[in-house]
């Protein structure tokens, strides 16, 4: 066997570092060629999505569930602390509603900070939905539109064929979300029926206008003065003879109250008075809110458990009687 000289062993331990960093540093460009497109394959899937931003956190759950893994939602009003009535926007909203595939706002005077965006980008590309002028409604209207079971299935629809005609190539998924939310929406819409059926005629109060269209739906007799339940919700003063006429009614007088039905989001001086009164003559209170709460649960979870305490509180009632 020859013998290898010095020359020769150094010469070949050095041609061996020298594969060995050829090999590295192959393989460290090949790691970092696969992490940027795995990158820039997420960063195509996120913009290939539609981006939807819902004024309030009821309608961006409905789309949310409709659009799946499709789309990417933002609620702009969603604070369990703030009166919606009185959002107003920031840079952000608008940059987000100016730049967005679809937004969705409920209208009717509601959310017209969400109008005032929409009109300023002038996005010629951007499909939009006005809950109010789908279901026919004007500025001075009710525009609690979300509590009325009719018109979240008319919307829940049109929010449907909107995302179809925005992406018609994921037509059978979208259908197919459409058929699993109609059925989830099922333990809502009995339970709403459920009251009806025990409790149709039974008297009742609000603080405000949000609670006009379930009490509709249920066929409980809303007593309340409407006066008093509008001037609530648009954040002004009753008159002073609403409030009277709505003081006497806890009272007992022309007949009792079974349950009052309190907005959380819409609290007031007088709100509490009248809360602290129906208290002190035994009416249980029914808390309900503007916006989803806790933000995190589904749309119908949210209106299915304030569905259950109202159950609960007239069951309660009807059995002390």
């Amino acid at each position: 066997m020859k013998k290898l000289t010095q020359v020769e062993i150094i010469g070949g331990i050095t041609a061996a570092i020298i594969i060995a960093v050829v090999v590295l540093t192959s393989t460290n460009i090949s790691q970092q060629q696969n992490t940027q497109s795995a990158i820039s394959s997420a960063s195509s899937s996120s913009t290939s999505k539609i981006q939807i931003v819902a004024a309030e956190n009821f309608w961006g759950s409905l789309i949310s569930q409709l659009g799946g893994t499709h789309v990417q939602v933002l609620s702009v009003v969603s604070d369990p602390n703030a009166d919606p009535h009185e959002y107003e926007s920031n840079s952000a909203d608008a940059q987000a509603i100016a730049t967005a595939n679809f937004v969705i706002v409920n209208g009717a005077g509601y959310d017209d900070w969400a109008l005032k965006i929409i009109a300023a980008s002038n996005n010629s590309n951007q499909k939009v939905l006005n809950v109010a002028d789908l279901l026919g409604k004007k500025s001075g209207d009710n525009p609690h539109f979300w509590y009325d079971p009719t018109y979240v299935n008319e919307t829940v629809n049109k929010m449907y064929s909107d995302l179809v005609s925005i992406d018609p190539t994921n037509t059978a998924y979208y259908t197919q979300q459409y058929t699993n939310l109609n059925a989830s929406l099922g333990q809502y819409n009995s339970r709403i029926n459920e009251i009806k059926q025990q409790f149709h005629g039974t008297r009742v109060a609000s603080t405000e206008s949000i609670f006009v269209y379930i009490a509709n739906a249920t066929g409980l007799d809303l007593v309340s003065p409407p006066e008093f339940m509008e001037s609530v919700a648009e954040g002004n003063d009753p008159s002073a003879q609403s409030v009277v006429q709505f003081q006497q009614q806890l009272q007992g007088q022309g007949g009792n109250l079974t349950v009052l039905v309190y907005n959380e989001q819409t609290v007031t001086p007088l709100t509490q008075s009248i809360k602290a009164l129906a208290a002190k003559e035994g009416i249980p209170t029914v808390g309900v809110t503007e916006t989803i709460q806790p933000p995190d649960v589904s749309f119908q979870d949210w209106m299915n458990g304030e569905l259950l305490t109202l159950q609960n509180a007239l069951n309660a009632q009807a059995l002390g009687k």
